[in-house]
């Protein structure tokens, strides 16, 4: 006979797994900022989470997993960020508002070090790289459904390469400056972008 779970179980059982989730996340990115990305085993994040390395694959396949899971929120909340703005924007307007929206939202200590790893690490920068891609991509079809247009309008697909450039220029700006955050040089690569353009920003 099957054992019945209740709704109220079920509900702890979640909330365990996803401070287990959490945990790992933390002690993982801790050690790697320690120890190096090459230094740190998944053996030892394990111990330091509190769990057997057994548990921590059945979380994460990898160092690289870890290590990306703390970013793989980030491409929808863009998307959600730019598919609020107003539809009749400009497109470098929706663009530029809804990078910095979630720009703001990300400027803390934790990201700060995350952004450092990946851009010491050069195991890291190929699935980083891949990363910013699928943002490009995502952030192009928002665009275009946004807007009403084709899935491969070539302005939304611009659009959305420069906001990825700028983002990848912002975040490295931010590493060089890390008490200012990524959301002020985001603004002032968008505001070079236009004067470069001779076109006035936004009121």
């Amino acid at each position: 006979m099957q054992e019945k779970v209740f709704p109220d179980e079920q509900g702890l059982r979640a909330r365990k797994r996803q401070e287990t989730h959490a945990r790992i996340q933390a002690e993982g990115l801790r050690l790697f900022i320690e120890k190096g990305f090459d230094g740190a085993t998944l053996d030892e994040v394990a111990a330091a989470a509190g769990v057997s390395r057994r548990t921590l694959l059945n979380y994460f396949g990898s160092k690289e997993e870890i290590v990306f899971s703390l970013k793989a929120q980030i491409p929808e909340m863009i998307a959600q960020a730019v598919a609020a703005r107003p539809c009749d924007e400009p497109l470098l307007d929706m663009v530029e508002g809804g990078l910095a929206d979630v720009a703001a939202r990300f400027q803390t200590p934790d990201m700060l070090d995350l952004t450092r790893l990946i851009h010491q690490t050069p195991a890291l920068q190929a699935g980083d790289h891949a990363k910013y891609e699928g943002v490009e991509r995502l952030l192009a079809q928002t665009l275009a459904e946004r807007k009403g247009l084709a899935p491969d309008d070539v302005a939304c697909r611009v659009a959305a390469a420069i906001g990825v450039s700028i983002m990848k220029l912002a975040g490295e700006a931010w590493l060089a400056h890390p008490d200012e955050g990524p959301e002020r040089f985001g603004r002032e690569a968008f505001a070079v972008l236009r004067r470069m353009a001779g076109q006035r920003p936004p009121p």
